[in-house]
């Protein structure tokens, strides 16, 4: 047994709520960092208000972004397998205060591009370190649990940082940055003096991602979370246009509050009782209520029907949540749960790509766009409970 697994024990004798406190340090970093999640949301204005870039301008940087952001989770992954989950945890935050900063600061276009892709390799590299983290502090039994009340935090900051940061916007841009950057020294800070270091020590063999892509059961699940991710990606791409349309951009924002105040009311509530149930039916059936919540969409004509597939496909985001940090958990060993964490980042990147190309090909009017969506919940949730005996079989191992 390697030095880091048999120090284990020690991490869990000291509990609260049945989690381990360096769990709860992570959890309060995570929701200090989201807390000040400022920045990205109001990109594209800061781009053509502040620094004065045309439309196409603002979307070329995006682009470089999201370009970023694919790099981001396998390097990460990788990253959090040789240099240790900590490690690579707090060095993506402390990067990320830097890219801020420098993003905040840039006034040329050339400028601009190079922060804004370095901002986009940076910024979630911290995910695989924090579900490797997870994965290797808390029980099986309890890693549902401890992912859903990850979600819940990012939720929850998310909403908060959303509704000060466009007061913050108002008085100048540059507060925006110097907070983000500021939360995300505390969220490094806090993990670097409250969290241990759990990366197995020793040569371990079947290393490097070819491992994982020979995984047929992670491939195959990364390809499912891909479709949940194509649907969710929708709410801040697509779904935003059509909709204004529709019922107006402040009816829009007030019903999209909606997602939000149930994410952060209800999903605390059941998160331990779905964590009991079985991985694969739990996270089908979720993703099968999304796809009947956003297929909904194709009928809204008025704010009320809006509200109401939006707290469909709520319903179904709030039961995945936890299920699938907690599968990959069981899917990987423990050396490679930071590959096996950023090929399943990866998909979530690749969302904000394939998405709005999506969109785009079918159009926001019509019902097109929605149905579609529909059918990849459906066929998401099918390929889900194709797998499921090999998660069961694999998460019954993992579990010994």
């Amino acid at each position: 047994m390697t030095t880091a697994l048999a120090e284990k024990p020690s991490f869990l004798r000291s509990k609260v709520g049945g989690l381990p406190r360096p769990f709860w340090a992570l959890w309060s970093g995570t929701l200090v960092n989201r807390l000040g999640t400022m920045v990205l949301p109001f990109t594209g204005v800061y781009l053509t208000q502040a620094r004065g870039l045309t439309v196409a301008a603002a979307g070329i940087v995006m682009a470089v972004f999201g370009a970023g952001s694919l790099i981001s989770q396998l390097l990460a992954g990788v990253l959090t397998d040789r240099l240790g989950r900590k490690a690579t945890l707090t060095g993506g935050m402390l990067a990320t205060a830097v890219a801020m900063m420098a993003l905040g600061y840039s006034t040329t276009l050339p400028a601009i591009i190079a922060a804004m892709f370095v901002l986009g390799v940076v910024i979630d590299a911290y995910r695989p370190a924090s579900n490797a983290l997870v994965a290797d502090l808390v029980s099986p039994a309890e890693r549902p649990r401890a992912y859903g009340l990850l979600f819940w935090a990012i939720n929850l900051g998310y909403s908060v940082g959303m509704t000060a940061g466009g007061w913050l916007a108002e008085q100048g841009f540059l507060w925006l940055f110097w907070i983000n950057a500021v939360t995300s020294v505390a969220f490094a800070v806090l993990v670097w003096r409250a969290v241990p270091e759990t990366k197995p020590e020793g040569t371990q063999e079947g290393g490097g991602f070819g491992a994982v892509l020979r995984d047929r059961v992670m491939v195959g699940f990364t390809l499912v979370v891909l479709g949940n991710a194509v649907m969710y990606s929708q709410t801040i791409t697509m779904l935003p246009v059509a909709m204004t349309k529709v019922v107006g951009v402040k009816e829009f924002g007030l019903a999209m509050a909606l997602n939000g105040v149930l994410i952060v009311v209800v999903q605390p509530l059941v998160s331990g009782w779905l964590g009991r149930r079985d991985p694969a039916i739990t996270l089908a059936l979720g993703l099968a209520v999304m796809g009947v919540g956003f297929a909904m969409t194709s009928f809204v004509t008025d704010v009320v029907l809006l509200l109401i597939s939006i707290a469909v496909w709520t319903g179904g985001e709030i039961v995945t949540a936890g299920i699938a940090g907690s599968v990959v958990a069981a899917l990987a060993p423990a050396h490679l749960r930071g590959r096996y964490s950023g090929l399943f980042g990866l998909a979530w990147s690749a969302s904000t790509v394939l998405a709005p190309l999506l969109g785009s090909a079918l159009g926001v009017t019509g019902g097109a766009l929605w149905f579609v969506l529909g059918g990849v919940g459906f066929v998401s949730a099918a390929g889900l409970l194709a797998m499921g005996p090999a998660i069961r079989r694999r998460s019954a191992l993992s579990a010994l």
